[in-house]
């Protein structure tokens, strides 16, 4: 890679980063939490968000969801059945969100109205590691369904996260998933991070998660 692309590039991040921190400085002032789920396109990230504004939403919390897609409101019309406010970014080809795309879709939004924010960002394990948002928390998906190695194969997204969920664990038996690897390759590449067991369908672990959303924190570093 020549040192102009590296230089441009770099240009870049910075441009994002420091609209991701007055984004940060926005959210804290209106007393909103974000998180920003990640993972590979099928991980499951839209059954576990609709499961979790499903449940927040009946425990009288105020949610909120913005759902990136290359395209389609596809999710973003399955999410607004949980009765949250929800709002689709589509990307038209950019294979993550950037600090301006959720800036421009906060428009009109009153974010002192809401408890919790999410962003379901694109279903890729690469790019988006790279983007902050303006998060408190960046949360990384990991389906039984695409094996234990995804960690060491993507060892950027999973470091640059705080916490790893795994998703489908209804289906972890006939996926033949050895969660005793999964978890040693998470913490290889992140040592300690706390790691979820969940499954959409049957309820397994949302409690906790619920309970890890609505915990009291400080400022992403």
């Amino acid at each position: 890679m020549s040192t102009r692309v590296l230089e441009i590039r770099k240009g870049v991040l910075n441009k994002n980063d420091l609209l991701a921190a007055a984004l940060r400085e926005r959210f804290e002032a209106a007393g909103v939490t974000v998180f920003n789920l990640v993972s590979s396109p099928g991980a499951g990230k839209t059954a576990l968000l609709e499961r979790t504004l499903r449940t927040l939403i009946a425990e009288g919390r105020r949610a909120a969801a913005l759902v990136g897609d290359l395209e389609t409101d596809n999710d973003a019309r399955r999410l607004a059945a949980s009765g949250a406010p929800v709002r689709q970014i589509m990307t038209h080809g950019c294979c993550h969100l950037e600090a301006n795309m959720i800036s421009t879709h906060l428009e009109g939004w009153d974010l002192a109205a809401l408890d919790v924010l999410f962003i379901e960002n694109v279903g890729n394990l690469v790019c988006p590691a790279s983007y902050d948002l303006g998060e408190h928390s960046r949360a990384a998906l990991l389906s039984v369904t695409e094996g234990e190695d995804k960690p060491l194969k993507y060892p950027g997204m999973f470091n640059s996260s705080d916490v790893a969920v795994l998703t489908k664990m209804d289906l972890a038996a006939a996926c033949e998933f050895d969660l005793d690897a999964a978890v040693r390759n998470i913490h290889a590449v992140r040592p300690g991070m706390r790691i979820f067991e969940t499954s959409a369908k049957t309820g397994l672990g949302i409690d906790e998660w619920i309970h890890f959303l609505l915990r009291p924190r400080g400022r992403r570093s």
